[in-house]
């Protein structure tokens, strides 16, 4: 027969490398789910804000559709200082042109 001691030390000893190898399991899966956990997290922060700029690009083109008279569908905050010079002008000439129909218009009105 062995040592009661020894047998003693050698009890401890396997008790001691399970405990730590279920601690090691453990934490082990409490990692993969924390890994689990933060990558669903961040894929509906993802997802939220894909829907959040959607809306928002869906609000803005609704927006634009309404406000547009010309139906040109740009928004004018996208527009080069170029373009805008040239809304500025197509803009100024629309003007000019209703200008001249309402005064020919003025003009036959008061003749008739």
């Amino acid at each position: 027969m062995t040592n009661p001691t020894h047998r003693a030390f050698y009890i401890g000893r396997a008790l001691a490398e399970m405990m730590f190898e279920q601690v090691e399991r453990t934490v082990t899966e409490a990692l993969s789910e924390l890994g689990k956990f933060d990558a669903e997290q961040r894929e509906r922060l993802r997802q939220f804000s894909a829907d959040v700029l959607a809306r928002a690009d869906r609000v803005a083109g609704s927006t634009i559709a309404e406000n547009d008279p010309m139906g040109s569908g740009t928004p004018m905050a996208a527009n080069t200082p170029a373009d805008t010079q040239a809304a500025i002008d197509d803009l100024r000439a629309s003007i000019a042109s209703a200008r001249a129909e309402l005064n020919a218009y003025k003009v036959q009105k008061s003749k008739g």
